[in-house]
């Protein structure tokens, strides 16, 4: 098997947009979520998001000015704007920018996205109920459906290999990450830009996702202590934007070329409960099945684990 590598790395995120802001930030102890500034939401239970923070560039916001013009930005629903940006970074970071032909055949794209455009389609339909057919606009579908995340950088940057989206709710991204992997291990891709992008901080969601008690409704007054799943009283999850990228290669055609190795994938396992639409077994049988397969693959003993990245929900 090949060994895959980690090359280059992007983000925008409530914390900022870049991947030094995230970082300082972090460390830091700061927290995204604050309340909703980008709609009204005094008819809504929850109040509160991880809005990606909009302004000057050089004060760790978001400027979207910074990475595409204004024509192309109303083609875009803002998880695509979210990708892109992240993307760029990560493209930037890793200094690989294939020219050639078999390069850029050996180049692919795996962006996980659990829904898409939901502000895009939310908006168009209330365009179509209010103004008629002949006023959506034709650019509505290619803005809004998940497998443009991947496929959109695909043309902006003509890579070749693998091009698509995994959904899979909240582990889209990581899926994204994983089967990249998985490409670049078995020798069907040299090089994959992977991650997640999503946007959905928008009242559908919230409303939703309020109904089917999932979010968290309880600490409007305090954003930055809403997400704690560790907690007793947790009471839901915390509903954010963004967009994360990585580029992943392989060992041998990042030392050849000179790249920064930031560091190595080694495994990756997946599962699925087939116990209910929302809530795990209580017994964490799916998840533990998954860490199992990712030791097997990786081929290391659970003793030589030393961190796990909880997907601390907060939900009960």
């Amino acid at each position: 098997m090949r060994r895959v590598v980690v090359t280059g790395m992007g983000m925008v995120t409530p914390l900022g947009d870049g991947v030094d802001v995230n970082w300082r930030r972090l460390m830091a102890a700061e927290s995204g979520i604050r309340s909703i500034q980008a709609f009204d939401t005094s008819d809504l239970a929850t109040k509160i998001a991880g809005e990606v923070p909009l302004g000057d560039k050089a004060n760790g916001h978001f400027n979207v000015d910074a990475y595409l013009p204004p024509k192309e930005q109303r083609k875009l629903d803002k998880f695509l704007i979210f990708g892109i940006a992240a993307a760029e970074q990560a493209v930037e970071d890793s200094g690989w920018k294939p020219q050639d032909d078999e390069s850029l055949k050996r180049t692919g794209v795996m962006i996980g996205a659990g829904i898409g455009g939901l502000q895009t389609i939310y908006e168009t339909s209330l365009t179509l109920k209010e103004r008629g057919p002949r006023r959506v606009s034709p650019f509505f579908i290619p803005s809004t459906i998940s497998n443009l995340a991947p496929g959109t950088l695909s043309l902006r940057h003509n890579l070749r290999a693998a091009n698509w989206a995994p959904a899979s709710a909240c582990t889209s991204g990581a899926h994204g990450i994983g089967e990249a992997f998985m490409h670049i291990q078995t020798d069907r891709a040299d090089v994959m830009l992977c991650g997640g992008a999503e946007a959905c901080c928008e009242p559908l969601a919230i409303a939703g996702f309020a109904n089917m008690q999932a979010i968290c409704k309880t600490m409007n007054d305090d954003p930055a202590r809403a997400s704690r799943p560790f907690e007793r009283n947790r009471s839901g999850f915390v509903l954010g934007e963004g967009a994360g990228m990585l580029v992943l290669e392989e060992l041998g055609h990042a030392r050849r070329r000179g790249a920064t190795i930031y560091a190595e994938l080694i495994g990756y396992g997946s599962s699925a409960d087939a116990y209910h639409v929302t809530a795990p077994p209580e017994g964490g049988e799916g998840a533990q099945r998954a860490f199992v397969e990712a030791l097997r693959h990786a081929r290391v003993d659970r003793s030589e684990v030393g961190y796990i990245n909880a997907h601390g929900t907060s939900t009960d």
